[in-house]
């Protein structure tokens, strides 16, 4: 006898396939300008290991003094990874020494996102690199938001598998962030002698609230975190060692907690939980400047915030409100100004003439 497949394994495959659909279409909507030629300043590292005339050059990938940047790249937050694209290369002091990674899921539209990419930023060293869904598909969980859903999401916990082995510490970002400081600052991060990563952490936070009473009530889950002082983060912002990620194969300890969730409900939201069961309290530590996170309100009706106090070298839309959507509404909230000088969407206006 055949088996059917339960209802909502359908109904996310048909989800898995609208957000298909609307990405290529997304893809095909907008047009992005050209930005400014950005180039380093004289004290910064030749990595360049072979040039011919002012614009065909080899970057050599491997090279310890370049920056390395991981990002997730599809259609739907592709105008906001190019304003993030923008920023990191207007503040930084050697931005031909930044190499971008590019990890994407849309096989059918990698073509369009490179020529769009190369057509804005024309000297941009980075590589695509593709994303099998199917990695995930099995382990995730519905979760608050349905966006927080998106396979591409959880690409971050593959990134020491998909980069080159050469590739020794990446920082990872968010596509809905930009920089208003020089990226070799955060990548300058000391890790110490064990960290794997460092980020941001938020103490304050409430950090029971993010796993379920199933999980603290289990004599055995809620042990987790005895002797770590864990608090909350956000894996939006992140300096990771590859290669201590590599000899610790913390990818399987992340999917093993994914597998856990599968079972029995111990968290609500998306791939951040596993990031914190198995990393939570044994991070190095980043200055909440590099963070400035929830710009984009809560996970349900993205209000309008203000900053945290302090000062600010990275402003994180972070939640359900982005700063294009609520622009292109008319609806902006204050600190979305501070986004649109990033913004390279080529308006209406100018595509006619």
């Amino acid at each position: 006898m055949s088996k059917t497949k339960p209802p909502h394994h359908q109904q996310f495959l048909l989800l898995l396939f609208l957000l298909i659909v609307t990405a290529t279409n997304a893809a095909t909507k907008y047009k992005f300008k050209e930005a400014p030629q950005f180039y380093n300043s004289q004290n910064c590292p030749n990595i360049i290991i072979n040039q011919q005339g002012d614009e065909d050059h080899l970057i050599n990938t491997c090279s310890a003094e370049a920056i390395h940047v991981a990002m997730t790249l599809d259609a739907t937050y592709l105008r906001g990874s190019m304003a993030a694209i923008h920023s990191v290369l207007q503040h930084s002091s050697c931005p031909q020494n930044v190499l971008f990674h590019f990890v994407s899921s849309d096989k059918d539209a990698n073509n369009l996102l490179h020529e769009t990419i190369s057509h804005s930023f024309p000297s941009l060293s980075f590589q695509i690199y593709p994303f099998d869904d199917t990695a995930v598909l099995g382990l995730i969980s519905t979760s608050i938001r349905s966006a927080l859903d998106c396979p591409l999401n959880y690409a971050r916990n593959y990134l020491a598998n998909l980069l080159p082995p050469c590739v020794h510490k990446v920082v990872y970002l968010d596509s809905d962030l930009v920089l208003v400081d020089d990226i070799s600052k955060l990548a300058a991060t000391p890790l110490g002698d064990h960290a794997v990563l460092a980020a941001p952490e938020y103490c304050n936070a409430n950090f029971t609230s993010y796993f379920t009473p199933t999980f603290w009530s289990n004599p055995t889950l809620s042990l987790t975190f005895s002797g770590r002082n864990a608090c909350y983060f956000n894996t939006g912002v992140m300096l990771i060692d590859l290669e201590r990620w590599r000899k610790g194969d913390y990818t399987r300890k992340i999917v093993e907690w994914m597998e856990l969730q599968k079972r029995m409900r111990i968290y609500e939201l998306g791939s951040l939980p596993p990031f914190l069961l198995v990393f939570a309290g044994n991070i190095a530590p980043v200055d909440h400047r590099w963070n400035q996170h929830g710009l984009g309100g809560d996970n349900y009706r993205g209000l309008c915030r203000d900053l945290h106090p302090g000062p600010v070298s990275l402003l994180h839309w972070s939640g359900k409100g982005k700063p294009w959507v609520r622009l292109d509404a008319n609806r902006p909230c204050p600190l979305d100004a501070l986004w649109a000088p990033y913004d390279l969407l080529q308006t209406p206006f100018l595509l006619e003439s």
